[in-house]
């Protein structure tokens, strides 16, 4: 069966995340200290004290997301689970890249205390926020976008059902009231900051420089990229890719066209929560999607696969 292995974004932590994962995988420990050393705080106990407050802020929900996955990533191939195929929405393609050899663990960690520095001054420098719009195709979310005053463009293309836009935030507001009037359900999302659009020029172009001399090698397996929406070919110059990726939308609904063209069979989300799985079978009700957060879902996904 041909599967693809999804990682989760940045939105999907939650206290205790990857606890049972770190039980059932024998490489956790080797993965919980490398984490722990690159980013210099214990990453098993952020994971299981932090508040729902605290794991909220860029520079903790990024490792945390991004260590979770590598948690879930360890117990699927531990089980037999294999992929022909990843993707990641936003921070996950980082998770993305560690699974397709792109990138060993110390250089993943390191490319993630990186990001989520920059992100998190550029964050504290621009403010901003974001909304999800629900039910409105993405002509009418763009011209919406430019009508009102100030900076808001889209920033997620998620589903055919829902787009997420960003920008500064009386901008974003006043275009979360125009879909209301329209009778288009819009929803705040939970942070504070314009992802995924301009107004993280400064955080990209920080990460480039920094990130110039890593050794990215090329996948050892098909890559789906936010960025074009489709198979990634040229893997030449990931400094400039990656920081491009910080400041672009990201193009889920085309990589999801992309992977069904290519005839991904099978959709394994990797990592806390499953906001991915429901965006796979909201894209294809008739999906074979499924996640591992757990010690229960790590089974159905055993079941469901090699059942």
């Amino acid at each position: 069966m041909k599967t693809v292995f999804l990682f989760s974004g940045q939105g999907s932590q939650y206290p205790g995340m990857g606890a049972e994962l770190a039980e059932k995988s024998s490489a956790a420990k080797h993965i919980l200290e490398c984490g722990s050393d690159i980013m210099g705080f214990d990453l098993a106990k952020k994971l299981s004290d932090s508040t729902p407050e605290e794991l909220a802020q860029t520079r903790l929900s990024q490792p945390a997301i991004f260590t979770t996955s590598m948690l879930a990533l360890a117990a699927a191939r531990e089980n037999g689970i294999d992929n022909c195929a990843v993707a990641g929405h936003s921070l996950g393609e980082y998770a993305a890249m560690y699974a397709s050899g792109m990138l060993g663990m110390e250089d993943a960690f390191k490319a993630i205390k990186l990001r989520s520095a920059a992100m998190a001054e550029a964050a504290e420098a621009t403010g901003g926020s974001m909304a999800a719009i629900i039910g409105s195709d993405n002509d009418t979310i763009a011209k919406v976008c430019e009508e009102v005053n100030g900076f808001c463009a889209p920033a997620n293309y998620n589903s055919p059902q829902q787009t997420v836009i960003a920008g500064e935030s009386a901008a974003v507001d006043e275009a979360v009231a125009k879909f209301g009037e329209m009778g288009k359900r819009a929803v705040k999302l939970a942070v504070s900051a314009a992802f995924h659009t301009k107004l993280m020029a400064g955080a990209a172009e920080k990460f480039k420089a920094e990130i110039a001399g890593f050794p990215f090698r090329a996948p050892e397996c098909a890559f789906y990229s936010n960025l074009y929406g489709k198979k990634l070919d040229d893997f030449s110059d990931m400094p400039s890719y990656l920081a491009a990726h910080i400041c672009s939308p990201v193009r889920f609904v085309d990589e999801l066209t992309a992977m069904q063209a290519d005839g991904i069979e099978a959709y394994v989300e990797l990592g806390p929560g499953k906001v991915l799985t429901g965006l796979v079978k909201k894209f294809d009700r008739g999906s074979n999607a499924m996640h591992i957060e757990n010690a229960e879902t790590l089974e159905k996904a055993l079941a469901a696969l090699k059942g």
